[in-house]
């Protein structure tokens, strides 16, 4: 991959990276973590136990998932700034244009995410 594509999708993870901190950080309400967020909009007097505690995993589920992403994030900048964006992390093999163009942090080709998500699944 050459360094003007590179640049390109730099720019692309930089602009998600800070999409992804704006918005865990307007869902946290500033400082504040997810499950006091949750606590403070779904802790009514009114709402339910069990309407709390689904609140609550819900939240953490996201904080989770933004958290797997952002780290996905910050890999593909850090194989940006080691020459190695664009090459697949199992097989070495060149990823898809079209596959970064889509998500710019896929570290796999698509043989390989699709084997990985296999033995997530059955393993």
């Amino acid at each position: 991959m050459d360094a003007t594509q590179t640049a390109v999708f730099r720019e692309q993870l930089l602009a998600q990276q800070r999409a992804v901190l704006a918005q865990l950080a307007a869902q946290r309400g500033g400082t504040i973590g997810r499950a006091e967020a949750a606590a403070d909009h779904f802790g009514r007097p009114e709402d339910s136990r069990a309407q709390v505690a689904t609140e609550r995993e819900l939240e953490f589920a996201l904080d989770a998932r933004e958290t797997e992403h952002l780290a996905a994030i910050d890999a593909a900048l850090s194989r940006i700034a080691a020459g190695t964006y664009g090459e697949c992390t199992d097989c070495g093999a060149d990823i898809a244009t079209s596959r970064l163009e889509v998500a710019p942090e896929a570290a796999r080709c698509l043989a390989c995410q699709d084997t990985t998500e296999h033995q997530r699944h059955t393993g």
